[in-house]
Order: C-alpha cells, then sequence, then structure tokens
C-alpha cells in the first residue's frame, strides 16, 4: 500500500544541481537572446526540442547549474514572464 503522506513531501535535490526547464515560445522568437537576458553571465546550453503542430510554437530545452531551491525558482519564474509556457 502506497503512504499518501511520503508523496506530500518535497523531492531531495541536492545542490549545486543541473537543472532542465522546458520553455515554449512563439515561433518568430529568439530563444537564445531572451535566456541571455534572464541568465546574464551564466552559462547555459540550450537546444531545440519541438515545434507545435500547426507551426506557431516551438520547444526549447535549457540546461543549466543551480547553486539552490531558491536560485531554481527564481530562474523559473523569469523564465515564465518571457515565455509562453516553462515546465
Amino acid at each position: 500500500m502506497v503512504n499518501l503522506n511520503k508523496l506530500k513531501q518535497k523531492p531531495i535535490i541536492n545542490y549545486p544541481s543541473f537543472w532542465e526547464y522546458k520553455i515554449i515560445l512563439e515561433q518568430d522568437e529568439n530563444a537564445k537572446a531572451i535566456v541571455k537576458k534572464i541568465l546574464l553571465q551564466r552559462e547555459f546550453k540550450l537546444s531545440e526540442s519541438n515545434n507545435s503542430k500547426n507551426g506557431k510554437y516551438k520547444s526549447y530545452l535549457l540546461k543549466i547549474l543551480v547553486d539552490s531551491e531558491s536560485d531554481r525558482l527564481a530562474i523559473f519564474e523569469l523564465l515564465k514572464k518571457h515565455s509562453k509556457f516553462v515546465l
């Protein structure tokens, strides 16, 4: 039997850690420029992932070293402001 209380616990993440974000942008947006604007001088790896069926959106996989939970969440919030979706 599954203990539901254990499922509600936060996952244990050891920092620093490489973290991946899936970013979805409109097709004509410059993903690299947007990510550079958000991350400033930090190193990252950005690769194309998929195109939407109708070609309106494009998804990217962003991989970056995060120092802490607050760093990881701050990057997520910044990406949300500049993207259609972030996963």
